[in-house]
């Protein structure tokens, strides 16, 4: 139990179950993907574990970041999304620009620009006010006991699987090739640009913050603040997260993503189910996805990264002591999450990812369409808040 800033202390209490099964569910997890000879999964593993942990005790997230920021003018959590990008870009673009860190090849998540991401992020943005989180916010509050999260995230794997079924549909529309900011401009002057579009994003919502609410709320510190048990100041969340993603980078040799899995998982379980044969669809067709569908799942990184992930949350809430799930859902608010989780699916799939793929990853990486990405999110989300009410969902955040 914490009693003033910076302390360490932890009282398990009522929470102890809680830990012991995050624990050994991380360790077996580790010790086995180590026997079975693939050291480089069983760190991602851990490195989705720290994700999960750090996401869980700063609250980070971009639903609820962009809800405030919006409706209230507390800009916090979107500034420190700008410091964890300034951070990655200052890591990523060298790593890439030289193509190999260590020995080991490392690319970008460098997409096309067009229609297609235009539309998904809107449907997207839309998912996210209505379900109530992104990829990584459902993941990491399923991992802290929300349940309605739950019934979030089983339905943008439905949308994921629908969206993948319906490809062809979006994918002729017109696009710009993949674009490389740092290929086309040169590495040190992408590094600029994009630094000082960042600085001057952070600045500006930090003054409209100061207008509406009388003060710039501080990212490095947090009353009660606690590494161990929580809440983490949002600064150290938006650090922890470049580092570790950046680490994604070095052992897995591409960015962190997170829906590329929901995509496998729904595809294995319409397959097993008998609906559908997956393995015909366009989408499974692609060459870059092909292995994807019948890889063992203990194999595919982006899979054991995401159940690490909810295994760092679930030991994060149980150091916090609030691991408490409730399977008390209103029916607006439930219809809420399957709307939302199908929009958060089905868009997901049009605009290449998440905010962790096509923004976080995508910006980190250098590319234009992270940036078209969020342009088209936010509308997306200014309607989704719009939507809300009628689904008897908070109308405003809390400060």
């Amino acid at each position: 139990m914490q009693d003033r800033a910076g302390t360490v202390s932890i009282s398990l209490g009522a929470q102890r179950p809680v830990l012991g099964l995050a624990l050994g569910a991380l360790l077996i997890g580790a010790i086995y993907l180590g026997l079975t000879g693939s050291g480089r999964l069983a760190a991602l593993w851990l490195v989705g574990a720290g994700l999960g942990f750090a996401l869980y005790h700063a609250a980070f997230g971009f639903t609820g970041a962009y809800r405030a920021c919006i409706q209230t003018g507390h800009s916090g959590a979107v500034r420190a999304q700008m410091l964890m990008l300034a951070v990655a870009i200052l890591l990523f673009f060298p790593a890439l620009a030289a193509g190999t860190v260590f020995g080991q090849p490392v690319r970008g998540f460098v997409f096309p620009a067009g229609w297609e991401v235009v539309i998904g992020a809107f449907l997207f943005g839309i998912g996210m006010q209505l379900g109530g989180g992104c990829a990584s916010g459902t993941l990491y509050t399923a991992g802290g006991g929300d349940t309605r999260s739950v019934v979030t995230l089983v339905f943008f794997i439905t949308g994921m699987t629908l969206g993948a079924w319906d490809v062809e549909r979006w994918d002729s529309l017109p696009a710009l090739p993949p674009v490389s900011l740092p290929d086309q401009l040169g590495l040190g002057p992408a590094l600029v640009l994009n630094l000082a579009v960042l600085g001057l994003i952070a600045w500006l919502l930090g003054q409209r913050e100061r207008r509406r609410t009388g003060q710039i709320a501080p990212l490095f510190r947090r009353p009660g603040a606690s590494f161990l048990s929580g809440p983490w100041p949002l600064a150290w969340a938006a650090l922890a997260l470049a580092v570790l993603n950046f680490a994604t980078l070095l052992i897995a040799g591409r960015p962190w993503g997170i829906t590329q899995a929901f995509a496998t998982w729904g595809a294995r379980f319409a397959e097993d189910m008998g609906w559908a044969d997956p393995v015909f669809w366009p989408y499974w067709e692609d060459p870059t996805r092909v292995d994807l569908l019948h890889r063992p799942l203990t194999q595919d990184a982006t899979h054991l990264m995401n159940i690490g992930l909810v295994l760092g949350a679930f030991l994060a809430a149980g150091l916090a002591r609030r691991f408490a799930p409730s399977w008390r859902i209103g029916l607006r608010p439930l219809l809420a999450a399957v709307i939302g989780g199908l929009l958060l699916g089905y868009g997901a799939r049009m605009a290449f990812g998440c905010n962790i793929s096509a923004f976080f990853s995508g910006v980190a990486s250098g590319s234009l369409h992270g940036w078209v990405w969020i342009a088209a999110a936010i509308p997306g989300n200014i309607l989704g808040l719009w939507l809300r009410p009628l689904f008897a969902l908070q109308a405003k955040p809390a400060p």
